[in-house]
């Protein structure tokens, strides 16, 4: 039974802090500690995404099936440029490629000493700054079809960022999205989308190398989480879409910087261990 609850306080930890900008990672690090759970490890992490995966899938099938019509479409025409969604759909794959190479180059930290607890605090207030910066001084003004090449190479390039923990996936690259122009449940909407390819990716390798262990020994805590998070996360994207469309990221902002504050003090009174 105490396996079971813990899969669901996983899946929803997943489910919630996939999507909102306060960083998967650092809860799922810091929530579990505090109960004496232990860490559940980066490739448990990286599998239960799949189901914030399949809530991502559904939530923006329409979104997708136009992904996938303007990009089959812009093979047979060459022009990617014309057609948004044709587009948008190349700057996907080529957005994927960074997070791509560096998860591969930096795996072993990843999953080691860039777990640490100080390096989680130092992010989440990092980004949280970062994120201030963009509410500030973005424009806010460009529609999901207005996504230049630029603006996807840049958003790429910051997904990459999303792999030291603490700064969060959805954190970086909406804060990109603002400093491109879009408009925030824009640069959301862009965000998630450009989410899949990785989390596939990162999901299923970790799946298939880890799959002895994973499997042998917490397949059903794995299952239960996975379920847990794509329920979740279904309506946490549903939540910060339309939360986005009407106002600022600055609850995220002051509570990533109180939760990295409440993590410092937790260390250095001894109740969290750094690693």
């Amino acid at each position: 039974m105490q396996k079971i609850i813990e899969a669901i306080v996983y899946g929803i930890i997943q489910g919630l802090t996939e999507f909102i900008p306060i960083s998967s990672t650092a809860h799922i690090r810091v929530i579990p500690a505090l109960l004496h759970w232990g860490d559940p490890g980066a490739a448990f992490t990286a599998v239960i995404q799949i189901g914030t995966l399949i809530a991502t899938f559904i939530y923006f099938r329409n979104d997708i099936a136009h992904l996938f019509k303007g990009f089959f479409g812009a093979l047979k025409t060459r022009n990617f440029i014309s057609d948004p969604y044709a587009r948008i759909s190349l700057l996907i794959i080529v957005g994927t490629i960074p997070i791509s190479i560096f998860g591969l180059l930096l795996k072993k930290h990843i999953e080691g000493d860039f777990r640490g607890l100080y390096v989680v605090a130092a992010s989440l207030i990092g980004l949280a700054i970062v994120l201030f910066i963009a509410e500030k001084v973005a424009s806010r003004k460009k529609e999901f079809e207005q996504i230049t090449l630029m603006d996807g190479i840049i958003i790429g390039f910051a997904q990459a960022v999303a792999l030291i923990p603490g700064s969060s996936r959805s954190g970086v690259t909406i804060t990109a999205g603002l400093f491109c122009g879009l408009k925030r449940e824009t640069a959301a909407r862009y965000s998630f989308l450009l989410s899949l390819p990785a989390v596939f990716l990162s999901g299923f390798y970790e799946l298939y190398s880890e799959r002895h262990e994973l499997l042998n020994e917490n397949a059903v805590s794995l299952i239960i989480a996975t379920v847990v998070s794509g329920v979740v996360g279904y309506y946490a994207i549903a939540f910060l879409i339309n939360y986005l469309k009407t106002r600022t990221n600055m609850i995220f902002i002051i509570y990533r910087i109180l939760l990295a504050i409440a993590i410092i003090i937790l260390l250095r009174i001894g109740e969290l261990t750094n690693l």
